[in-house]
This record gives structure tokens, sequence and C-alpha cells, in this order.
């Protein structure tokens, strides 16, 4: 399975993108003066992510756009819960 949510907005610059999946982190230059989230989303998908063998990842161009991605596995769990009914 592959999800990917895309934006339009300012990007994010390259250094900050490998700290986005660390709880409580906000890039320091689009911070807004009143933060609208906590800080934990991107890491609670990454766990999700990586409990179930999948992955996620961060593509970003400054003044372009984010594209966030995640990839899970289609093998036996689904299969053997369609064969039960």
């Amino acid at each position: 399975v592959l999800i990917a949510v895309s934006d339009t907005g300012p990007g994010i610059d390259p250094e900050d993108v490998p700290r986005l999946f660390d709880r409580l982190y906000v890039a320091q230059k689009y911070r807004p003066v009143r933060p609208e989230g906590s800080g934990l989303g991107l890491a609670i998908v990454k766990q999700l992510c990586e409990a179930m063998n999948g992955a996620v990842s961060v593509e970003s161009r400054l003044g372009v756009g984010t594209t966030v991605t995640v990839r899970l596995p289609v093998g036996e769990v689904w299969s053997s819960h369609s064969a039960d009914g």
C-alpha cells in the first residue's frame, strides 16, 4: 500500500528534513508564532509504519512543497483474513 500526501506550501529546508520524525521537532524557519501542532504527528506515523514493517519518507523542495509518503506491505496478514471471510 502506498499513501502519498502533498502540499504546495513553502517547502522544508533540506537540513530540517531528517529531524521531522523527531518528537516535538518543528522546523525553526517555518515555526508560526503560535504553533498549530504538537510536533508528534510524523514521529507517531514513523513508529506505526515501522511496527507494520513499512516506511515513511519526506521529499521537499523550498518554494514548491512537500510530499510525505507511507509504504506498507500487503501480504499474508491480509490474505489470511480474506480466506477466513
